[in-house]
């Protein structure tokens, strides 16, 4: 195998440098000499393997001996990359350092996708890649040849295991070798993911397209004749090919047309052709002779060649009608541009070799440095996981600025969006926009060929707030819903602590807690208080979740209980239970008028059972008699439950009909209603029957929320 490495590896890499391919295979054969892969077979293929991936690509002599050691470190002891340094050169080492982290970041993710350490974890291993990326991009090249041959030899491993890695592969390496533009390895990245997640699916694909393949071919043939014959006749040299469509590719196709109503079988680009020619003009000539030769479909056309990807990518797109009515899919490029479709980033490689110099290369990497500056935007480990697959990996639109230069955007991506990709801050600015010459509301989804100019104000405007609701469609990429986010943090920090300050009051009064603010402040997860009342203010903890938490809390026992002592049956209760006794008389203690889902406690009365109060009920954080309480809980059998209600309100016409009708909106019982006037405030104290503190906290919610009140408050007696 490691012939075959080295013949590859001739073809173009110069004499002088095949040596220390041979010297890192050698010591790369005795350093894992003895291992094993989980398949059973020698661990030396591997690495093998995935310097062949790398020779397909044509990277540099450098580039493939680092692959051949990529596992020599982690596997063994006693080998660190300073041997490696003193052994192949300190370019070499690095790139085998930089593999080596991210091997280990990989193993850390291990484990429930779900859990949130593996959301770090993963977050951790994609910032690495990037640093990664930033410092020398083979080592990220070399990873992805490493996931490769590890998907093609994925049975070997569990189940389990071989979904998480496949998941993995198809959020994450698939999309990122079609960011860097190396389609040879994108395709096979994506369907031996897809065989692995979907086999049912991958399966009946395949046996469609056999079942087609000699249709199939017979009218590619057929088509590429008379292609042929067209371009020689207007003298244009060319290579003309039937270009493959791929499984995953062909089923992500599928997905579109079954939400049109349509199958498989209507997917046009099943046919499709490649022609390669010498030069760029010969592209444009090409496209003459095809459009003259069949009618284009309108909308299938697609100049990359002009405007360029951000991935290098350049190519000329149309589709045109050809025989017997078959829509045929048509790509027209150069040798060089065939080269980088492939190859992508990896083509530099070529030129460095001694061939050529690429002194554009740093210019089309942009995207690369524009990814790491919006990543430092970005600190929680979700949301930067969530960033990186829909910011940078998702189905893109290309859209112009007034300049005419192209720019790539996640579908869906608004003119905030295209904002915040052109500066950071310009976002703050942004008081309108225009496209294609007319003025669209800033929720307007980007499309294909769309021309956008940002209006601005010569000040920074605060934004809204609705520009970080997903609901509202203002903005579409993670990446700026974080800094928008992080304007609020850093410019109404104040505002936010006092707003969440009020919010949360209004919730102690309403639950009557008697946790400390700090308690509070860590049963949400925030170590500081402030932290917390700035995350409630700013929306990032809301006050339905405070109120579940402190409902929900199980509280040390503000007194100590005593067993209950025995007591004979008098009436049995369904809604509450005396725990260790059985059922016994109870009713609810009139002082503090606990409800289903209240901390509450049992007072052994004399001669009226057991008398149910709230945990926090000063009655009985002052009794004497401890021996008196006994443990009780919440029967299963849903019961109403009267409770009091004030609601203070500025005096207007129609205050109280709007009070009544909403909570009986809420389909609560209004047993009684007083309504006292002071001047031009009113005090209205309601008596509901209530089935629980989760009804009781969606009353006031909305109690707050009627025009003119003040505050609402329970009254405990």
């Amino acid at each position: 195998m490691f012939d075959v490495l080295l013949a590859k590896a001739s073809e173009y890499v110069p004499k002088d440098r095949l040596e220390v391919i041979k010297q890192a295979y050698e010591f790369a054969e005795f350093a894992h000499n003895g291992q094993e892969r989980a398949s059973g077979g020698p661990f030396i293929v591997h690495p093998l393997e995935t310097a062949l991936v790398l020779a397909d690509l044509k990277l540099d002599a450098n580039a493939l001996a680092a692959a051949l050691l990529h596992d020599v470190v982690e596997d063994n002891d006693d080998i660190h990359v300073s041997d490696i340094g003193n052994r192949f050169g300190s370019e070499i080492a690095r790139l085998v350092d930089g593999v080596t982290k991210l091997t280990r970041a990989d193993l850390v993710t291990a484990g429930s996708a779900s859990s949130p350490e593996r959301g770090r974890a993963q977050a951790e291993t994609i910032r690495k890649m990037l640093m990664a990326m930033a410092e020398d991009i083979r080592v990220v090249l070399i990873k992805l040849a490493d996931r490769l041959h590890n998907m093609r030899t994925i049975d070997a491993l569990d189940p389990a295991k071989r979904l998480e890695k496949a998941q993995e592969t198809l959020e994450i390496y698939a999309p990122l070798a079609h960011r860097l533009g190396i389609w040879e390895i994108k395709w096979q990245l994506e369907d031996l993911a897809f065989q692995q997640l979907d086999p049912a699916a991958y399966k009946s694909i395949s046996l469609m397209l056999n079942t087609k393949r000699v249709e199939r071919e017979e009218y590619v043939w057929r088509i590429l004749g008379i292609l042929r014959a067209e371009l020689e006749a207007e003298g244009i040299r060319a290579d003309v090919t039937g270009r493959p469509k791929h499984i995953y590719s062909i089923h992500k196709k599928a997905q579109k047309y079954a939400a049109d109503s349509k199958t498989a079988e209507d997917i046009y680009d099943l046919f499709a052709l490649r022609v390669l020619v010498d030069e760029v003009k010969d592209c444009y000539a090409a496209l003459g002779v095809i459009h003259n030769r069949w009618r284009p479909l309108p909308g299938q056309f697609d100049d990359y060649i002009a405007n360029p990807k951000d991935n290098l990518y350049q190519s000329i797109h149309t589709t045109v009608l050809c025989e017997d009515g078959n829509p045929v899919e048509v790509q027209i490029r150069t040798q060089d541009m065939h080269s980088v479709a492939e190859y992508g980033v990896a083509a530099h490689w070529l030129y460095k070799e001694g061939k050529a110099t690429d002194s554009q290369f740093d210019q089309k990497m942009t995207w690369l440095r524009q990814l790491l500056e919006w990543q430092r935007d970005v600190s929680e480990a979700e949301e930067f996981v969530e960033s990186f697959k829909t910011d940078i990996f998702q189905n893109q639109v290309f859209v112009y600025t007034p300049l005419g230069d192209l720019k790539e955007m996640p579908a869906g991506a608004t003119p905030l969006d295209f904002a915040f990709r052109i500066h950071s801050d310009l976002i703050f600015r942004c008081i309108g926009a225009k496209v294609n010459g007319r003025l669209v509301p800033l929720t307007y989804q980007l499309q294909n060929g769309d021309t956008v100019q940002i209006l601005t104000s010569n000040t920074v405007r605060s934004p809204s707030l609705d520009w970080l609701n997903h609901e509202a469609g203002y903005i579409k990429t993670t990446s700026a819903r974080a800094r928008v986010r992080q304007w609020f943090n850093r410019q109404e920090r104040s505002a936010n602590i006092q707003r969440g300050r009020d919010l949360y009051q209004k919730q102690l009064k309403r639950l009557t807690t008697t946790m400390s603010d700090a308690d509070v402040s860590k049963l949400m997860g925030v170590a500081k208080v402030e932290d917390f009342f700035a995350a409630l203010g700013d929306g990032s903890i809301t006050v339905g979740l405070v109120a579940s938490k402190l409902t929900t809390q199980e509280e040390d026992d503000v007194v100590v209980i005593k067993d209950a002592m025995p007591l004979p049956s008098i009436m049995p209760t369904s809604a509450i239970e005396v725990l260790g006794v059985g059922d016994l008389l109870t009713s609810m203690a009139r002082c503090c008028n606990p409800i289903h889902g209240d901390e509450i406690i049992g007072y052994i009365t004399r001669s009226r059972g057991v008398n149910v109060h709230r945990r926090t009920c000063p009655n009985i954080l002052h009794e004497s008699e401890k021996e008196r309480l006994v443990q009780v809980g919440w029967g299963e059998t849903q019961t109403l439950y009267p409770v009091r209600i004030q609601v203070r309100s500025w005096d207007r016409v129609g205050l109280l009909g709007d009070i009544t009708s909403l909570v009986s909106e809420e389909k609560v019982n209004i047993a009684s209603i007083v309504s006292e006037e002071y001047a031009d405030m009113s005090i209205i104290t309601l008596t509901v029957h209530i089935s629980g503190i989760d009804q009781l906290s969606r009353v006031f919610l909305r109690l707050e929320g009627v025009k003119g009140v003040i505050g609402v408050t329970r009254v405990s007696s």
